[in-house]
Order: structure tokens, then C-alpha cells, then sequence
């Protein structure tokens, strides 16, 4: 499923160009499948659009405007062109080690729980839930704006680990927006109104850190996504439990791009991740302060 902000983006930007003049019947398969191998972009991004002309024809068939859709004859694979990059536990380790607070609350939150930047931006403080170490996700951001989650799993809570806790708390000492209906990752350039750009982020603050203690690979969000599915696996977790954790709609699509693992409790599957990329010693003093956390979290609220 794509955002709606999403869909509207594509179609301004693709497809009415292109189509925008002709009746819905001069619209041919082939005609459709050499104008996409023409454009210069990703397979997953013509795939998106290819599917979005088919749901435009699937509502015309429904109103009964057409009486085929000639779409579902277009080949277009959505198949990666490589391999995504991922970090390693040791490269990891050091990269949260040398990130300030906020870009490592950040990078630790999406390698942890594995979600979308799309979706971790548009967290307000209500909802991090210090008591429950519960995270709720209800929204997600596409070119600053905002809408519903991408899938009906994507909105279920997330577990939060107590060291995940601490780093928010660390980050809300710090902000300039801490009150519960501020944005958790707000712009202090937009005045908290909006939250921060993911590639300015990622572009200024995260990839020359990564590139100044060696890691040269070419990450970006998704990234932390992939590593923590990666780890997951390596625990040996069930692959309902990393369909859960990672909020794929269905286990197909887990097994495709992460595959297999051999437990079934997702907050234990989570902070073994959590503690395979913070030092014992750290993580020992973590859960020492679990307690205060909670108080300190009252309080701020």
C-alpha cells in the first residue's frame, strides 16, 4: 500500500504528464510498458507507478468507465537492482558510539525496532510510552506530509527496550521541544511545526560520521531497517516473530528480504539485539535506571 501523499506525488509528477491528455481508453499495454523502461529510475519506483495506473483503471472498471484493465498486461519487475547494504554488529557498535544524541536516538530506535524513517519523524512525545516501554505508532510523514500508517500492521505498538528509554529521555533533556504534543524529532529550523527532513539528516549528521571512522558503504535509513532484521535472524528468531517486529503485512514478504528464525517473544527478540549493539557495562547501567527513567519520564510529563 502506498501513502496517499505518496500517490498523489506520482501521479503529478509521472503519469498526468504523460497520459494526462489522452481518454482512458487510448491508454495501450505496450505503449505503457516502453514508456516505463524509459524512465530513468529504481524498478521499485516504475513498479509503484505501474501499480498505481492499474488501481486508477481497477476503479474505472468498478464505475464501469473501461471494461479491462490493460495495466495487468504490463511487465514491470519490482525486483532489487543489488543487494541492500548492510552494517555489521561491530560497525554498528561503533557508529551509535559516535553519533551525538539525537542522531543516535535515532539510528538506535530504527535499528531496534526496525522502523520506517517515514514513521519514527512523526513521533510525538505522547507517544513514547515510558510506562509500558510501549512505542505507538499511528503516523507517517511523506515530503512533510503527514498521514496514516502504510499498512494496518504497521500501526500495532512497538516495544521499546529500557535502554531505548534512556535515550529518549537523554534526547529530551536536551530538546527544545519536550512538551507531549511536540514532536519528538522537531525542527528547530521550521520551529517545531515540522519534524527534520530523514535525507538531511542522514546526509549531514550520519553518513560523514560513518565515513570519518570507516564505514564506507553506502547506507541510508533503510539500512538499519534491513541490519535489524538481519540480527533478528541471526538470533535465530521465528519468522512470526520478525514479520511482527519489522510490521510486514504478510510473512511472504519477510521471508523474500529477511528469511527465517526460532523464538517467540518479541520484546526478549528485540533487547537481544539491543544488547548485541551496546557494551554490557552500559546496558548494565541502563537497566539499574529503568526506575528513575520512569519517574524522570513523569515528571517531564
Amino acid at each position: 500500500m502506498i501513502p496517499r501523499a505518496a500517490c498523489e506525488c506520482y501521479l503529478n509528477r509521472w503519469i498526468l504528464p504523460r497520459w494526462g491528455d489522452l481518454r482512458i481508453d487510448q491508454v495501450k499495454s505496450v505503449a505503457v510498458e516502453e514508456w516505463l523502461d524509459s524512465i530513468k529510475r529504481a524498478k521499485g519506483t516504475r513498479a509503484k507507478i505501474r501499480n498505481i495506473m492499474s488501481s486508477i483503471f481497477h476503479h474505472a472498471m468498478r464505475y464501469e468507465w473501461v471494461e479491462r484493465n490493460p495495466i495487468k498486461l504490463v511487465r514491470q519487475s519490482a525486483k532489487r537492482e543489488r543487494t541492500p547494504e548492510i552494517l555489521e554488529l561491530a560497525e554498528l557498535q561503533l557508529l551509535l558510539s559516535k553519533l551525538s544524541v539525537r542522531e543516535r536516538t535515532l539510528a538506535l530506535l530504527d535499528a531496534a525496532t526496525g522502523l520506517r524513517v517515514s514513521e519514527m519523524l512523526v513521533f510525538r512525545w505522547s507517544d513514547v510510552d515510558f510506562e509500558n516501554l510501549e512505542l505507538r505508532v499511528t503516523r507517517s510523514i511523506w515530503h512533510q506530509v503527514v498521514g496514516n500508517c502504510k499498512t494496518e500492521a504497521s500501526a500495532k505498538p512497538v516495544p521499546m527496550d529500557s535502554y531505548m528509554a534512556e535515550d529518549f529521555l537523554r534526547w529530551r533533556r536536551q530538546s527544545t521541544y519536550t512538551s507531549d504534543d511536540h514532536y519528538v524529532f522537531a525542527s528547530e529550523t521550521m520551529r517545531g511545526t515540522q519534524p527534520y527532513w530523514p535525507d538531511n539528516l542522514m546526509k549531514r549528521h550520519i553518513k560523514p560520521v560513518a565515513k570519518a571512522i570507516g564505514i564506507n558503504k553506502n547506507i541510508g535509513w533503510h539500512t538499519f531497517r534491513h541490519s535489524f532484521g538481519t540480527l533478528l535472524k541471526a538470533n535465530g528468531e521465528d519468522v512470526k516473530t520478525v514479520q511482527e517486529l519489522l510490521r510486514h503485512a504478510n510473512s511472504r514478504i519477510t521471508l523474500d528480504v529477511y528469511t527465517q528464525a526460532v523464538n517467540s517473544n518479541k520484546r526478549a527478540a528485540q533487547s537481544k539485539v539491543v544488547r548485541m549493539m551496546v557494551s554490557s557495562e552500559v546496558t548494565k547501567v541502563a537497566n539499574v535506571g529503568t526506575t528513575d527513567s520512569k519517574k524522570q519520564a513523569q515528571n517531564a510529563g
